[in-house]
């Protein structure tokens, strides 16, 4: 079973045929945690390293700030986005055999 996360907009999923394909797959969808925002993919990983790529930096327009961000998200390598999400599965994991407690990190 795969399990898909979601927060409550998304769990109304109005499209039939991704309804079908959950059901296909036998793919399992469940709430993000609330309070929990140590087990948001963005938090967890991608943000918290993009906040330290961009401290301390100053820009001067909207486009020079995109500019950054596409910057930091081009050097990243594969390896490090698998490791992140490798070590969210880990969280999830214990927040389920917590029954949605909060997971320290």
């Amino acid at each position: 079973t795969m399990s898909v996360q979601g927060d409550h907009l998304s769990l109304q999923i109005n499209c039939w045929i991704t309804q079908q394909l959950l059901q296909q797959f036998n793919w399992e969808i469940f709430d993000h945690p609330p309070y929990s925002p140590d087990l948001a993919p963005s938090d967890f990983h991608l943000f918290t390293k993009l906040k330290e790529f961009l401290a301390g930096k100053r820009f001067d327009s909207d486009e020079e700030l995109k500019e950054g961000v596409t910057t930091y998200f081009n050097r990243l390598a594969a390896e490090e986005y698998d490791a992140g999400i490798q070590k969210l599965v880990t969280r999830y994991d214990k927040c389920l055999n917590l029954f949605g407690d909060y997971v320290e990190k």
